[in-house]
């Protein structure tokens, strides 16, 4: 009979093993080996069969053991030492406290985002977003940047995936106990829980728990509606990550968003940790929360226009895709109905917070809310994850920003990075602290520092090779153990499973491939010419094996059909030996996927990828990169580490015949480059000696490079320190006073126009203006009501192409020169530098200006001179 209720029995921990409570309570094991090692000598079969779970594993050891233990000096001088080590993690000071400027740095930054990925004993992501944000966690962590993290917790995770015996996908979604999780209730001072509560439409309330993860020193807070109080469809709101419709997902967002503040709140209350200054909302899905905070900032007194401006001084929004697919929107009768009368944030008008999500811009949906929008209107300040994304995301969104060209939209880029403790194999970090140091290892790991990677060039090629090799066999063997779970849960008997312990061998070349699929990252590009691949696969002197995982969304019946499509060529019994799909890809099989390929493989479709890190993880892992030129490999690319596969720009609309381009061209570059790099045995000792300069060049030139710890600092010192700054400067009056401004500006913007340019020529040489001389302008504009002090006058300058459009400008301030005179307009002049030969133009600009705004185009209001205002044409540079 089936158990109508399951709980955990946990043994009582001896008096001398209290510290193991604190070490798995705390994920801060999940990339600190010394304990993860701890733990596995408690029970090392039973660390196994507990996945590497600390919490789970306490759960089920014996009391006999533990008595055993209790008196193991040698055991419990290493608790008591990686205790100790754990304790000085936690309260010494770290980069952020010994940074100069540590009192301009935020209090506290709030990190808000749907999914976390730290770790496989906390399955609540789905893949790069949680990932990515699980890495933010532990590198703020790392660096002593006071984050708290908050998201949902999800009773069913995202979802496990297995195969049928034809190769479809099947989800299954187990329950999560959150009591046999790493995490713990957050309470009041009574014992009781803490209770978050939203209003919902017809007299309904949605309440939630608040569950604290411990990431290092991050506390990650993580909301759950499964709570006895609420009904039936409220108590299933953080049932599953991205499952449900429309209005499943709105409520999702909105006890993100709203209740996350509240959560954030309440435990600063409760704990005494200083009150965010900052909000980061990783992605749209989160941006509620701005409508919360003002809500707050009203009660107290302040406007809806003024509070807004508090809330956008202190407010990053991160954007994480490239396509509008990829963004939540939402019917506007469907929000209105849950701001509206009896529904949430009461006081705050409807329509104000409709206008938030309105697509304003061409071909933009009246009836339509759009969470991105959203965002960006409630953040001061936004950045896309690579260069490449970044220049992507100004083109997505400008039509926020009418009148501005692409380059000119307030939307920046911090490059993504990956949490190198959590990602590199143990064996590697070995490696490297054998050649410089364990201390200097972890640092150069943690915080970055060219000098401590350049010792990397020092390694022995044998030893980079044994290491390589030995990374491969142990992928071997993980291939072996999943690919016979997969066949066993498709339904093979043990006596067809024989030819399992054949598949793939550590001496050849293994090629790596796994991530989300849908349809642009093209999981099935390699199979584009079927015949091709399998003489790859085949080649009787230099085969190729390749490794394929991936989830598609449960509701991605396409991206289902091309997991179908791999998994029956990989049945093959021709070459099944050499290609494997592994399902239920997550953060378990990727530890051991990234170390154990020699060539990583990445094809979408240029340029769909924001960033794509899971090539930066097996990067640090001394794995070469085999990509397209898109996100983070557009950025960094270099033929010393990597080859980028060619991209058929030019083949239009035709889906088909640019993949057909571009399979031919990943072939090419495997059958012609990859492949005979590896095996070229030419420089004695055979060994790969131009490969193995390969690995060391990515290792001492990426590794810095796309380490978290990068990107969080680059965060701090470009985002969060500003935001900071600007929310400390917009006290009450100082807010009013800027939305006051800001109407005053945008009524009488109409008026503002450039009525006359003139430039008074550089002197010419042959009839061409000369290199270094300079252009004097002077210009009249009107400035309806406003006066010099609420505008900047700027010229534009640079090459101009065919089309006389000005690329890579330099901006040039105009000063004012005299005015009003009787018709009311004002006279500005100033230089202009002729800096660049060729042809050359310019042009004339009054944007607003303000000492509390971000940016001259964060209005989204511009004036520009017709042809007609232009006179006194200067001859053309040459």
């Amino acid at each position: 009979m089936k158990a109508i209720r399951r709980f955990t029995v946990r043994p009582v921990l001896p008096e001398p093993l209290q510290p193991l409570h604190g070490l798995a309570r705390n994920l801060r094991w999940s990339w600190h080996a010394e304990t993860r090692e701890l733990f596995q000598s408690v029970d090392p079969e039973g660390w196994h069969t507990a996945g590497g779970d600390p919490v789970r594993l306490l759960g089920s050891v014996s009391a006999a053991r533990l008595a055993e233990l209790s008196q193991d000096r040698r055991f419990l001088r290493r608790l008591a030492a990686v205790s100790a080590d754990l304790d000085d993690y936690l309260r010494g000071d770290r980069w952020y406290q010994n940074q100069e400027n540590a009192p301009e740095l935020p209090a506290a930054v709030a990190y808000f985002s749907p999914e976390f990925g730290i770790t496989a004993a906390l399955p609540q992501y789905s893949g790069g977003l949680g990932i990515l944000a699980g890495d933010h966690l532990k590198a703020a962590s790392d660096l002593g940047a006071p984050l708290i993290g908050v998201g949902l917790l999800y009773r069913h995770g995202y979802f496990r995936q297995s195969l049928s015996r034809d190769g479809w996908q099947q989800e299954h979604y187990p329950v999560l106990d959150p009591n046999e999780l790493p995490v713990s209730l957050l309470r009041q001072p009574d014992g009781d829980p803490c209770r978050i509560t939203l209003q919902l439409p017809s007299g309904r309330s949605l309440h939630a728990h608040v569950w604290q993860a411990r990431v290092g020193r991050v506390p990650l807070l993580l909301l759950d509606s499964d709570v006895e109080d609420n009904d039936p469809a409220a108590r299933e709101v953080t049932d599953r990550l991205y499952g449900g419709g429309s209005d499943h997902r709105l409520l999702q967002e909105m006890l993100l968003g709203i209740g996350g503040v509240r959560a954030v709140r309440t435990y600063c209350a409760l704990t005494g940790h200083p009150e965010p200054e900052v909000f980061h909302t990783n992605e749209g899905h989160a941006g509620f929360l701005g409508l919360e905070r003002i809500r707050e900032l009203a009660g107290e007194g302040l406007g809806f226009d003024a509070a807004l401006e508090t809330v956008r001084a202190g407010t990053v929004f991160t954007t994480h895709t490239p396509v509008p697919a990829g963004i939540d929107r939402f019917d506007r009768a469907l929000v209105a109905r849950h701001f509206g009368e009896g529904g949430e944030l009461a006081g705050i008008p409807v329509d104000r917070i409709l206008e938030l999500g309105l697509e304003t811009y061409e071909g933009g949906d009246p009836g339509i809310f759009n969470m991105a929008v959203m965002g960006l209107r409630l953040a001061q300040r936004a950045n896309g994850v690579s260069t490449l994304h970044g220049a992507v995301s100004r083109g997505m969104f400008a039509g926020l920003w009418p009148g501005f060209d692409p380059a000119d939209v307030p939307i920046t880029s911090i490059t993504n990075g990956v949490h190198a403790p959590t990602w590199v194999a143990p064996e590697v970090m070995r490696l490297g602290a054998r050649q410089i140091g364990a201390g200097r290892a972890e640092d150069a790991l943690s915080v970055g520092g060219s000098a401590r990677w350049d010792a990397v060039a020092d390694i022995p090629d044998a030893d980079v090779w044994d290491l390589r090799r030995g990374l491969r066999e142990q992928l071997v063997q993980e291939v072996r153990e999943r690919l016979r779970a997969s066949w066993r849960q498709r339904g093979a008997g043990a006596a067809e499973l024989g030819w399992v312990d054949s598949v793939l061998d550590p001496d050849v070349l293994t090629i790596g491939f796994a991530r989300r699929v849908p349809s642009y990252k093209r999981l099935t590009l390699m199979l584009r010419d079927p015949e091709r691949l399998r003489r790859l696969l085949l080649d009787p002197e230099r085969p190729v094996q390749i490794v394929v995982a991936g989830k598609a969304h449960p509701a991605d019946d396409g991206g289902k059909r091309l997991v179908q499509e791999l998994v029956r060529f990989s049945d093959d019994p021709r070459v099944r030996h050499r290609i494997v799909f592994l399902p239920d890809y997550g953060m378990a099989m990727a530890q051991k996927l990234y170390p154990g390929c020699d060539v990583w493989l990445n094809n979408p479709l240029r340029p769909l990828e924001a960033c794509g890190t899971s090539g930066m993880k097996a990067a640090l892992n001394g794995c070469l990169n085999l990509s397209v030129l898109d996100g983070w490999w557009d950025e960094w690319f270099e033929p010393d580490f990597g080859w980028a596969i060619p991209t058929a720009d030019g083949a239009g609309t035709d889906e088909d015949r640019r993949d057909d381009l571009e399979a031919a061209a990943l072939y090419e570059l495997i059958e012609r480059r990859v492949v005979p790099r590896f095996y070229d045995r030419s420089g004695g000792g055979n060994l790969p000696g131009r490969w193995i300069e390969m690995v060391r060049r990515t290792l001492v030139s990426l590794g810095p490079k796309v380490l978290a710890g990068r990107m969080v600092r680059e965060y701090v010192e470009r985002l969060y320190t500003p935001a900071a700054r600007a929310h400390r400067a917009l006290v009450p009056d100082a807010a009013r006073g800027l939305a006051e401004w800001k109407s005053r500006v945008r009524a009488a913007w109409p008026g503002v126009a450039v009525d006359h340019v003139e430039a008074l020529a550089a002197t010419p040489v042959n009839g061409t203006a000369q290199l270094g001389a300079t252009l004097s302008l002077r210009v009249q504009v009107s400035l309806d009501a406003l006066g010099p002090d609420d505008v900047e006058v700027q010229a534009l300058a640079g090459r101009v192409d065919a089309e006389d459009v000005i690329t890579d400008a330099r901006v040039f301030p105009l000063k004012p020169a005299g005015g009003p005179d009787l018709d009311g307009r004002w006279l500005y002049e100033g230089p202009l530098a002729l800096d660049r030969t060729g042809p050359f133009g310019y042009t004339v600009r009054i944007l607003p200006s303000h000492g509390l705004l971000a940016h001259g185009a964060e209005l989204g209001l511009l004036a520009a001179p017709s042809t007609a205002a232009s006179t006194a044409a200067p001859p053309p540079l040459r």
